[in-house]
């Protein structure tokens, strides 16, 4: 079996991925608030690194930390996620720069996001309590794009309009899927030596 310490933004589809495809993993996450405070993330990542048995994977990109969780992973010998965030990981590397180039002002979120947007947006920037502070932090966005893991599913989509009404801004909708997310996870599993069951379907999804 192999253990992945997750961001706990991940870890809902990393669940369903695992079921879906009968990886076998043991899902470790971590908590997703990490994000509003990266520079914790790679000593939490190396607490659990301690506590559980290889071989481990980590399912964050750098996120914010700057080198520090590349630092962790070189020197325990375990590998992450690519891309610079986890953005990266759902719509690719050159997707995010598309959309940035479009519109520099951009807001990303994702379905995790959209779910959790007011404890993780509202209440960590004190917007449910100052809602006066909403310019100081957004004013110079001009849209909020969600990449978006399902478009089939109303009531997220009703979360993602109220999360961009709440921030004054108007909504895009971008189908993004799974598919880079498995494909990279199977592609460390494949590096970890699990070749044999996993080379023909990261074949499939590159």
């Amino acid at each position: 079996m192999v253990n992945v310490i997750a961001c706990g933004a991940l870890a809902s589809d990393l669940i369903e991925l695992d079921r879906e495809r009968g990886w076998g993993l043991s899902i470790h996450p971590l908590p997703p608030l990490l994000h509003n405070h990266p520079e914790r993330i790679a000593g939490q990542v190396e607490e659990l690194l301690d506590r559980i048995e290889p071989p481990t994977l980590i399912a964050y990109s750098d996120c914010g930390t700057y080198g520090a969780l590349d630092e962790v992973c070189e020197r325990r010998g375990v590998q992450r996620l690519p891309g610079a965030h986890c953005y990266d990981v759902y719509a690719g590397s050159d997707g995010i720069e598309q959309i940035m180039q479009a519109e520099p002002g951009t807001y990303l979120v994702t379905d995790f996001l959209v779910r959790g947007f007011h404890r993780t947006v509202m209440v960590e920037l004190g917007l449910d309590r100052h809602p006066d502070l909403r310019d100081d932090y957004f004013g110079n966005y001009r849209r909020v794009v969600w990449l978006a893991t399902r478009t089939d599913d109303g009531e997220l989509t009703a979360l993602a309009h109220e999360a961009a009404q709440a921030l004054g801004l108007p909504l895009e909708i971008r189908p993004v899927g799974r598919e880079r997310l498995a494909a990279a996870v199977e592609q460390m599993l494949e590096s970890a030596g699990q070749n044999s069951f996993f080379q023909t379907g990261v074949q499939e999804l590159q």
